[in-house]
């Protein structure tokens, strides 16, 4: 019992260290809620221990087992689903793409677009790409650059390729609602 209180205050300041990361970063949420784990089953042992040594109640150790086992699943559920969904190459959370696409469409000049994919790049990046129809010629690296710098600031999308199109037809396009 003396072990796993010292292994609540080791693992419970560890995760603290972690803490203020997490809502940014899968590695750093998975870090945190790793070592809130160790230290929600250190508590257990400690509380299980005294309990039987108290009681003689043998059955607690494994029933005490289980319900730490649950409350792990249950708060690693979400880092598990983010880190298949980052794996797939989906829209990470906190980029609505709809409004990217809004944004990109709504540009001057800009008179279509087509193959817009927005992935995780890593648990702190973001990248896209996308083909913008410009039926009045290429509108420039100055336009690239603040197209690039105005997706930084807004949906904190650090890579973007953008390929310019003049002429929309010969492409595949997609539905206008297709992101990958």
């Amino acid at each position: 019992m003396v072990v796993a209180a010292v292994g609540i205050v080791v693992n419970g300041v560890t995760a603290w260290l972690f803490a203020s990361g997490r809502k940014d970063d899968l590695n750093l949420r998975g870090a945190f809620l790793h070592m809130a784990s160790d230290a929600l089953i250190a508590a257990g042992v400690v509380v299980a221990g005294l309990v039987i040594t108290i009681t003689g109640w043998l059955w607690l150790d494994p029933t005490v087992s289980l319900a730490i086992n649950a409350a792990i699943v249950w708060g690693t559920w979400g880092l598990l689903r983010e880190a298949v969904n980052m794996s797939m190459a989906a829209v990470p959370p906190g980029v609505d793409a709809s409004e990217v696409r809004a944004f990109l469409v709504s540009q001057p000049s800009v008179a279509g677009l087509h193959d817009l994919h927005i992935w995780s790049m890593s648990t702190t990046e973001t990248a896209l790409t996308c083909h913008l129809v410009t039926p009045e010629g290429h509108p420039g690296d100055a336009f690239l650059h603040g197209l690039a710098a105005e997706l930084a600031g807004r949906f904190r999308i650090c890579h973007a390729t953008i390929q310019i199109e003049t002429d929309a037809d010969g492409f595949c396009a997609l539905a206008p609602d297709d992101v990958v």
